[in-house]
């Protein structure tokens, strides 16, 4: 196994644009071609759209591209750019009376951060796509985790700056990335040694546990208060050919990643989701690629905290 630029993953290209004034912004992964999808919500509060159509239930169509925004449900704007992009190409589901593309998105809450009357918008959407198109993506302050933070028990002032994170490898043949927009809840730890790298501080910039100081939260306590709101949103990208149904597992399986990263995990206050999308090029073992997926979210974690931090 090796570690490798996530851009090296075929059919998929990842683009970013910002606001560095509203500190905002967009990231979406395009799929051209196409390609099975799935997903995993395990946050109280999440903010997305289409991700019925990741339903093993439903149609077994393949998406078009993954948008991870900030502006909260208003962020949501964003996809409605992307579509037009994808459909000025003709890229989407051919109904012989417009191509439709097949759009998904997850957002986090960050109009605390910056300012809350911009929020990303078809504009940002298309510019995005637009960005990716350069093949080029960079983790950090930037896109969709540009006006990240993690560790709000206590408040926006007692966090953590966080942004994107992007982690990928190879083994044989199989590629698989993780791209994450963290902004948890809860404290943050390293996935190799578990030592804590951010999260909620004191008022002497220390870091505390932010779990033991949920027991002194009393009962039907808003955690939305305060400046406290949440969300962890990924998407895991691979070259592996699997169904809508597996991808749905894989999804699932890469969960593993915000256990054992961040606690506390899929708070009421967390709108935690993760995605994942293959290519379909390569046959290879759904419990090998699930392992993976949390493996790659794990190090994209904890590149979103050290690329914020440069």
């Amino acid at each position: 196994m090796k570690e490798i630029n996530i851009n090296e993953i075929d059919g998929f290209k990842i683009g970013n644009t910002q606001d560095y004034d509203a500190m905002t912004g967009v990231t979406v992964i395009l799929c051209e071609k196409g390609g099975m999808a799935g997903i995993d919500i395990s946050g109280g509060g999440p903010a997305s759209r289409e991700t019925p159509l990741l339903s093993p239930l439903t149609a077994d169509n393949p998406i078009n591209a993954v948008v991870l925004s900030g502006g909260s449900a208003f962020g949501l704007a964003a996809a409605d750019g992307v579509m037009q992009w994808l459909e000025e190409r003709k890229i989407g589901f051919d109904t012989k009376f417009a191509y439709v593309p097949l759009v998904v998105q997850s957002c986090i809450f960050d109009l605390a951060v910056g300012r809350s009357d911009i929020r990303p918008d078809a504009a940002m959407g298309k510019a995005a796509c637009d960005n990716a198109m350069l093949n080029a993506p960079k983790s950090g302050i930037v896109g969709g985790g540009t006006g990240a933070a993690v560790g709000k028990i206590r408040g926006i002032s007692h966090s953590t700056k966080s942004g994107l994170g992007l982690y990928a490898v190879q083994v044989g043949d199989l590629k698989i990335g993780a791209v994450v927009v963290l902004n948890a809840f809860g404290d943050i730890f390293d996935c190799e040694t578990g030592e804590q790298i951010a999260g909620a501080k004191d008022e002497n910039g220390n870091y505390i546990d932010s779990a033991a100081e949920l027991f002194n939260i009393k009962a039907g306590e808003n955690l939305f208060r305060g400046n406290k709101q949440n969300t962890t949103i990924a998407c895991i990208i691979t070259n592996g050919n699997f169904t809508c149904a597996q991808m749905n597992k894989i999804a699932a399986m890469a969960r593993g990643a915000y256990s054992r990263c961040i606690c506390p995990v899929g708070t009421m206050a967390d709108g935690d989701s993760i995605y994942a999308v293959c290519s379909g090029e390569v046959d290879a073992d759904i419990n090998a690629v699930g392992t993976l997926a949390a493996d790659v979210l794990g190090y994209a974690i904890k590149d979103a905290v050290l690329k914020a931090k440069k």
